[in-house]
């Protein structure tokens, strides 16, 4: 009879154990839950941070949206403070006038009173202009050594600051003489001298020069 020893070799096939397909599969099915898992776990991770982006995103969005809140409050608002800044200003503009017409004539007269003042010292101006005026037409500059005397108003009257005054003198040179002075004056622009003539005193009989002037005051 023929002994054949099998011994060995169930003991080589116990020490190797075989994958049956049932196991496979559920090595697989873990494998595929892991990477479900970890996937679900860095989307967590991702939404956290794009949920922290996004509050910070519109937390910026409403320091924004209140800043062109505050503007637009401000704009709305434009008409109204332009208009009392336009009230304000012609406030201003007619108290100004009111205060010019107040306190121009008396000025424009004393003035006048300056011209025709015995030693005074001739009509308000700039000195370089006078200088500048020796040089360049030394006829228009005003004769300081002039006797006003020689010369009187005998009217004289002012409307929308157009003054116009008349009066008598004993000769055209001592008219010429008042209109330079009028021409060189701060007080006075536009200085017309209109067409006089040759008049008789009653009482004196004595030849005079009767004359007009017209002229824009500056107040």
């Amino acid at each position: 009879m023929v002994r054949i020893n099998l011994l060995p070799e169930r003991r080589g096939q116990a020490g190797r154990r075989v994958t049956s397909p049932s196991e496979a599969g559920q090595l697989w099915m873990v494998v595929v839950l892991g990477v479900a898992v970890f996937t679900v776990v860095v989307c967590f991770f991702v939404e956290r941070f794009k949920e922290g982006e996004l509050a910070s995103i519109l937390g910026e969005n409403g320091v924004i949206q209140g800043q062109i809140d505050a503007i637009g409050k401000q704009i709305s608002d434009h008409p109204q403070i332009t208009a009392r800044l336009k009230e304000l200003r012609d406030r201003e503009e007619a108290i100004g006038k009111l205060q010019s017409a107040r306190t121009g004539p008396t000025s424009t007269l004393l003035e006048l009173s300056r011209l025709l003042t015995v030693g005074g010292r001739g009509p308000t101006t700039d000195k370089d202009k006078v200088e500048q005026l020796k040089r360049d037409n030394p006829t228009e500059v005003f004769n300081a050594n002039w006797d006003p005397r020689r010369l009187w108003l005998t009217a004289y009257t002012e409307a929308d600051r157009v003054v116009k005054m008349g009066g008598l003198a004993r000769d055209g040179e001592d008219v010429s003489e008042l209109e330079r002075r009028l021409k060189l004056s701060d007080y006075f622009t536009d200085v017309k001298l209109m067409p006089g003539a040759k008049v008789t005193e009653t009482t004196t009989h004595q030849e005079l020069f009767q004359f007009q002037l017209s002229a824009k005051v500056r107040y």
